[in-house]
């Protein structure tokens, strides 16, 4: 006789309880719960003011939570726990906390007055003090990765749109993350260009990279996110399989928003 014996389910990367974030009167984030295990992608929808970002940004501390439990990797961030009572780590904590946490954003923000290669070798250098050759061999392999191999010697205002994004990607990746973010990473991108910046995701994604994506490309999410999430007034209003999310949304605020962008 066999006996079937249940795998236990690792702890997420991505754990949120109660997450929430206050501007003054304005309260953006009203309690968040949210999880993304090992391997998974996460996409995040929802209309503009609705803390998409905002939550983004509390993940990797940019922003400080005001109430609730955020962790990554088993950790909480930006604080630890003392005796029952929460305190804020130092910076330099905070720091050693995102190199594990890689964020791509909607704008490039790459060094105007480094190549592309230079670009990705500099958080290396300076953060992990690795020796410029392995970080320069690291570089361009990753290069070689988001299909910019011949181009790391070109300057940002040389690159296209897409081809900074994918640049800023590889950047993100040097740094060898456990968990990869992304805000909106093709909205300023010309349409003609963001296929070439979703292809470089989707390949993260068969490579079983962690990721927790806030995006307006329905059609990715469709296609590559293990989890769908509809947040809007600060709640997540809605999470599920991808496709059921978006053929049969249980909730009429979601069937509301997905009725003018499908």
């Amino acid at each position: 006789m066999t006996v079937d014996i249940p795998v236990a389910r690792r702890a997420p990367i991505v754990r949120a309880l109660g997450v929430r974030k206050r501007y003054g009167d304005n309260e953006v984030l009203s309690g968040i719960d949210l999880e993304v295990g090992q391997g998974e992608v996460s996409c995040v929808i929802g209309p503009s003011g609705s803390g998409k970002s905002t939550f983004l940004r509390c993940v990797n501390h940019l922003e400080r939570i005001d109430a609730g439990r955020l962790e990554v990797n088993g950790h909480l961030i930006g604080y630890r726990e003392k005796n029952g009572r929460v305190y804020e780590l130092r910076e330099k904590e905070i720091a050693a906390q995102r190199r594990e946490i890689g964020m791509v954003f909607q704008r490039f923000n790459l060094f105007p007055h480094m190549t592309a290669l230079e670009n990705i070798m500099e958080a290396p250098v300076l953060v992990r003090r690795e020796s410029k050759a392995v970080a320069r061999d690291r570089a361009r392999a990753l290069l070689d990765r988001v299909g910019l191999g011949p181009r790391g010697d070109a300057y940002p205002a040389q690159l296209s749109g897409g081809q900074q994004q994918r640049v800023a990607i590889a950047r993100a990746l040097a740094m060898e993350p456990t968990l990869m973010l992304f805000d909106e990473p093709t909205s300023a991108l010309d349409p003609e260009l963001v296929g070439e910046v979703l292809d470089v995701m989707r390949d993260l994604a068969a490579d079983g990279m962690t990721m927790l994506v806030v995006t307006h490309e329905i059609g990715f999410a469709r296609e590559v996110a293990d989890t769908l999430v509809f947040l809007d007034g600060g709640v997540v209003v809605e999470s599920g399989k991808p496709r059921e999310v978006l053929a049969n949304p249980k909730q009429e605020r979601t069937r509301a928003f997905l009725s003018k962008v499908l």
